[in-house]
């Protein structure tokens, strides 16, 4: 379990970008006046980032063999760079992309 603190609604993003990298599968909203306001906020980005989540559970509850559903592929993938570590590699090391 890891805790996603949030101090102003400007912070949701970027917390909900933070979880979906960490690839966290639930999302638990505690009773807050501030959360509260702005649950359908929160509910479009709990929405946009444990969709594809969901819909494995809603066939799994509806008795669908966990081994008989489609694996799918990523349609887009991410490149991470640690600028710190790629600048102690300059030179050393040559990029290649196919």
């Amino acid at each position: 379990m890891h805790n996603v603190e949030v101090r102003s609604p400007g912070e949701f993003e970027h917390a909900f970008a933070s979880m979906a990298q960490e690839r966290m599968g639930a999302v638990v909203v505690l009773a807050d006046p501030m959360l509260g306001s702005r649950r359908m906020r929160l509910s479009e980005l709990s929405g946009a980032n444990f969709r594809r989540a969901a819909t494995y559970v809603d066939r799994i509850l509806k008795d669908a063999k966990p081994a008989d559903l489609p694996v799918e592929q990523p349609t887009t993938f991410e490149l991470v760079i640690n600028l710190k570590t790629a600048k102690t590699f300059s030179g050393s090391c040559q990029a290649t992309f196919f």
